[in-house]
């Protein structure tokens, strides 16, 4: 027993929906502020079992960021199980951190893993720059680097300049008319597995604009990329019922409550949240009876909200995308937000949570 302490159609298709009267207005309208409140205390428990049948097992798992900001805190993680080695590592490309274990596959494989975090609500202010200070300067070119996924050339790059061409230089301007025409021209998939595989050039060739989390807010991601705006995706999970919206929270079982937000960089600001794919969240699934059209209160209102705050019943993971992390895995994956199993019948598949036979739990700590 081990015990320690210790995240094509570019040109028509970028002109469709959104028109320079509406992203104005858009803009025009502060978003609604986000009241930041006294920090929140939670814990997140995930337990995984893997037969022993499976042979010889390596296993990275996704766990709370180990970067303190003003609205996420780590306040420690603790893991017991059978494992022949443990250990967290961080990716040499994003930083991000992963539990690592090892089995040698002659018995039941057992791990439990549990993060304590503090996090409040988050809310950049636009009208008023705080002109933070940038990131070291070998961090931002990270950010608008191309990645298989989301690259930052071709009809990528032909869509953002469709897109922001009405919209001067400023980069929350361009970064504003980019989120409102993912409101605009995508949807939200429930068929599509997991959250997405955040392929945005099969999106936009095939002008099928439907996704999950990770293919709409990397379309954000992308778009911003190829106007040279510094842009990222934060993987995380859910751990919280919402304050506003019944779609957009989950708490008790959260195996299936993984959510990637996104977010970019403004020198007069810092780091600004954003998050239209949960805007598409709230069309298709805030009402049981229907789906929402873009003008109902409960839309305009999430709409407003999530560019500039992110509400904070969520735990963030990392930014890492087209990573090997670290020990590095067979071959590069896409995003790193689901648990990563190798055993000596191959990869498991993360999206089959039953067949994985992994459980991820979340409660608040109220004292």
């Amino acid at each position: 027993m081990d015990r320690r302490t210790f995240m094509a159609a570019a040109g028509a298709l970028a002109a469709s929906s959104v028109t320079a009267r509406n992203a104005v207005a858009q803009a025009s309208a502060p978003p609604p502020p986000v009241a930041r409140g006294a920090w929140r205390r939670f814990e997140v428990v995930t337990e995984i079992e893997m037969r022993p049948d499976a042979g010889a097992t390596r296993l990275w798992l996704p766990i709370g960021s180990m970067d303190d900001t003003d609205y996420f805190r780590s306040t420690g993680i603790t893991w017991s199980g059978n494992a022949a080695d443990t250990g967290i590592w961080r990716d040499p490309v994003y930083g991000a951190p992963a539990f690592h274990g090892r089995w040698d596959g002659t018995t039941l494989s057992e791990l439990t893993v549990k993060n304590t975090f503090m996090a409040r609500n988050r809310h950049v202010d636009l009208r008023r720059p705080t002109r933070a200070a940038a990131p070291a300067d070998d961090d931002l070119p990270v950010y608008v680097a191309s990645t298989p996924h989301i690259p930052t050339d071709g009809i990528v790059r032909e869509t953002a300049r469709g897109i922001v061409r009405a919209h001067g230089t400023d980069p929350v301007t361009q970064a504003r008319a980019i989120y409102e025409w993912i409101v605009e021209n995508t949807y939200r998939d429930p068929k599509v597995a997991g959250c997405g595989t955040g392929d945005i050039v099969e999106m936009l060739e095939s002008r099928r604009l439907g996704g999950k989390c990770a293919d709409l807010n990397a379309l954000f991601v992308g778009l911003a990329r190829s106007c040279g705006i510094p842009a990222r995706d934060v993987y995380g999970v859910r751990v919280a019922d919402s304050a506003t919206w019944r779609s957009l929270g989950r708490a008790g079982d959260i195996t299936k409550a993984q959510h990637c937000r996104a977010e970019f960089f403004d020198a007069r600001f810092g780091w600004i949240p954003v998050d239209p794919a949960d805007v598409r969240k709230v069309v298709l699934e805030e009402d049981a009876a229907r789906t929402l059209p873009l003008d109902d209160p409960r839309v305009a209102l999430a709409r407003r909200t999530l560019f500039g705050s992110w509400e904070m019943n969520w735990m963030p993971f990392n930014t890492a995308a087209d990573t090997s992390l670290a020990p590095a895995t067979s071959k590069p994956i896409g995003h790193f937000m689901y648990p990563h199993a190798e055993t000596s019948r191959g990869v498991l598949d993360p999206y089959d949570a039953d067949g994985f036979r992994y459980r991820m739990t979340a409660r608040e700590i109220v004292t």
